[in-house]
């Protein structure tokens, strides 16, 4: 496995500022030139999705996971527990936020250049919002399928564009099983080979998490077709309980465009999470984690309780089939999908559905607390969209995104837009709908008509 040391490298500039909420982006009747329209024929009970909306929500997805990520980096790995050679005392509350970060296992320095503080951060006005490993193979995977004109990547497909678009040197921004998947590619091996148990070792870390959420939002509201457009994707990287944990979030993304958005905000979050749930097996650690976290939750004991519980039940006591402390791994497995899904579980429903308040409690929550708190944001900013993220902060941001901080051989130096990443989404779920969901689109009127079943 390997540490990375220089984190900090290439570091983009962050800014706090207070603007007044934007102007809302505009989709139209807009045409892809990529993919052949078949005429409309909406016909009654089918389900209607409003395509400007869903530009909206997609542009609220970048930014949103844009701003969980990067406040979430703040607090990466400052708290892991007190197992074996790095012990990182008490776990953060509460009441921590606003007050000083503390040192990451990798730094001895009494703060770091991201932010002095455990506050929110974001990109300035007039600047680029920085790729992370949350942001960019997704990113990868959206040029992917819109470059191929396919629904489907092939194995092929991803190993090619991973050599394309990844370093094939340090600083490549990959770990754990990305990067032994990487390695793996470039020896010739394609997906979904290089997840698997007998490749790649670290085949249940946390990676498919952070590459793979976005394709629910490629099927809204048929998190099963979402699942199988995600595969090869998830099993590029992940097998066994980590490609359950991956197959969740995707539902779960999936879901947003078939909750009764007319209920607050708590009430959908529990039952998207709900739904989820349904599709995990039961005799696994990653159903006990949720049904222990979701408990706790219903019997109103305080959040920080709950994640302290978490951390003697799996990581201590190692109940339930979690047996990561027994590996002896690297920071006793702060890196693993399972400590890390149960700390989002968290997260999420004692966030119950509110984007600030989820962001603050995954970013305190610990071990590797970027990534489900980029998950999250991603996944309630696409839930309110950009009108919603700059009402809840009083305030517009940066639309630019620099895809080249981490990753390489994009055109115009790596600079991109929300509303251009959005579009190319629109394009992918027009695809989709037409190929895998067997609906019609009126781009006239801004609708996709999709069958109930198919």
């Amino acid at each position: 496995m390997k540490v990375i040391l220089s984190f900090f490298i290439l570091l983009p500039s962050f800014h706090l500022f207070a603007q007044n909420p934007g102007a809302k982006v505009s989709l139209g009747p807009y045409k892809d030139a990529t993919i052949v329209y078949k005429p409309n024929s909406h016909k009654p009970g089918n389900l209607l999705i409003s395509r400007a909306n869903y530009y909206n929500k997609l542009y609220g997805f970048w930014l949103g996971e844009c701003i969980a990520n990067w406040t979430g980096l703040v607090t990466e790995m400052d708290k892991i527990g007190n197992i074996g050679t790095i012990q990182t005392g008490r776990f953060y509350t509460r009441a921590d936020w606003g007050k000083k970060d503390q040192p990451n296992i990798w730094s001895n320095l009494d703060s770091k250049q991201l932010s002095p503080t455990i506050d929110f951060v974001f990109e300035n006005a007039d600047g680029n919002w920085g790729a992370d490993d949350d942001t960019d193979i997704e990113y990868i995977y959206q040029e992917l399928m819109y470059g191929n004109k396919t629904t489907m990547l092939t194995g092929r497909q991803i190993r090619d564009g991973w050599l394309k678009h990844i370093k094939h040197e340090e600083e490549n921004f990959l770990w754990v099983s990305n990067q032994q998947a990487f390695d793996l590619m470039l020896k010739g091996m394609e997906p979904p080979l290089t997840g698997r148990p007998e490749n790649n070792p670290d085949y249940e870390m946390i990676d498919a998490q952070l590459t793979t959420e976005i394709f629910g939002l490629y099927a809204p509201a048929f998190p099963e077709t979402a699942v199988k457009l995600a595969t090869l994707p998830i099993q590029t990287t992940a097998s066994s309980n980590a490609e359950i944990i991956s197959q969740f979030y995707v539902r779960m993304y999936s879901l947003a465009s078939k909750v009764n958005s007319s209920l607050p905000m708590k009430e959908q979050i529990l039952w998207m999470a709900k739904e989820a749930r349904k599709k995990i097996p039961n005799d696994t650690y990653v159903a006990k984690m949720f049904d222990f976290v979701k408990s706790q939750y219903d019997k109103g004991i305080p959040w920080e309780q709950t994640r302290d519980a978490v951390y003697d039940r799996y990581q201590v006591q190692e109940l339930d089939g979690y047996h990561i402390t027994s590996m002896q791994r690297y920071c006793n497995g702060c890196y693993a999908a399972g400590i890390n899904f149960a700390s989002s579980i968290i997260s999420l429903l004692y966030g119950e559905g509110d984007f600030k308040e989820t962001i603050k409690l995954g970013s305190l929550m610990g071990w590797d607390s970027d990534n489900p708190t980029a998950t999250w944001g991603g996944l309630l900013g696409f839930m309110i969209g950009k009108d919603g993220i700059e009402k809840a902060f009083g305030k517009t941001f940066s639309n630019k995104f620099n895809i080249h901080r981490t990753r390489t051989n994009f055109p115009n130096n790596g600079i991109d837009t929300f509303e251009s990443m959005a579009k190319k989404g629109i394009a992918i779920v027009d695809r989709v709908v037409q190929e895998e969901l067997k609906g019609t689109i009126d781009v006239q009127n801004g609708w996709w008509s999709i069958p109930p079943s198919f």
